[in-house]
């Protein structure tokens, strides 16, 4: 398989105001979903700071493009494409894309997902829990299994799943997105033990509440204050505190890790 040559650069990056220096990712690829604002944007900056080519993606081309040139006007080595990860043609450019910029793929973090009705389980529709599944299941799934071609050819192969600290607490207000994200847990646990023979590192991510575009409804007003009661550490996360722990599952020093799901919550109650 074709690589590009890598130049073997140092990337700079910020930690609470200090500026560090890391470059655990030179040489490897990666394709992050959803990945033009919020949790999957700063993914995808980390790891590019880190030394990787990154391909962002996302449904709308307007947001690829704004998120690209972001990234570019900082020096990363990143590409774009539009990708509804629900949809399979698109997930075929997807790749197909990034074997042609970047000659192969190392890295593959799952990050879409939806969540448009925000009440009890048993409020859900069909059509609604069929969409939350399709998308934060079922295309998490095939994204998985249309990657394995080009991750069996990588020499240090893996996945990241991102589910939330819903998959753990019983948020009621999170209904049946909380339903699916624990399903998450499931499919990490068994492509984990399914892939690991292959030397593919399967983990998952399970952010406590970060403060996104997408989380605002628990994170705002008089639900906001009940929400933040449960946080020991009594602070909401930002979206860098989940791209620090993607860029450790990525990279070798994550090299004896898989089947495992690290919990970025600000000590709130992980376990099933």
């Amino acid at each position: 398989m074709l690589r590009i040559p890598v130049r073997q650069n140092v990337r700079k990056f910020s930690i609470n105001g200090s500026t560090v220096k890391c470059n655990r990712l030179n040489g490897k690829i990666a394709i992050v979903t959803a990945s033009t604002e919020g949790i999957g944007f700063a993914i995808a900056k980390r790891l590019a700071e880190e030394g990787a080519r990154v391909m962002i993606s996302s449904r709308k081309e307007s947001n690829v493009k704004k998120a690209v040139e972001k990234l570019k006007s900082e020096g990363l080595e990143v590409s774009g494409v539009i990708c509804h990860v629900g949809k399979k043609e698109d997930r075929k450019v997807l790749f197909e894309q990034t074997k042609k910029e970047f000659g192969g793929l190392d890295i593959l973090v799952s990050n879409a997902g939806v969540n448009p009705s925000v009440g009890s389980l048993f409020d859900t529709s069909e059509e609604i829990w069929d969409k939350i599944f399709d998308i934060n299941v079922k295309s998490s799934f095939l994204l998985m299994q249309e990657s394995l071609p080009l991750l069996r050819l990588s020499k240090s192969p893996s996945m990241i799943l991102i589910s939330s600290i819903s998959a753990y607490q019983p948020i009621t207000l999170l209904g049946t997105y909380a339903v699916s994200k624990t399903a998450l847990l499931g499919l990490n646990n068994i492509a984990a033990a399914t892939l690991a023979s292959e030397g593919i590192r399967v983990n998952c991510i399970a952010p406590g509440v970060i403060k996104t575009k997408f989380s605002q409804t628990i994170v705002e007003g008089a639900i906001g204050e009940a929400t933040l009661s449960t946080v020991p550490m009594q602070k909401f996360g930002e979206p860098n505190d989940v791209a620090g722990v993607a860029a450790f599952l990525a990279s070798d020093d994550a090299a004896y890790i898989t089947g495992e799901t690290i919990v970025p919550s600000g000590g709130m109650q992980s376990r099933l």
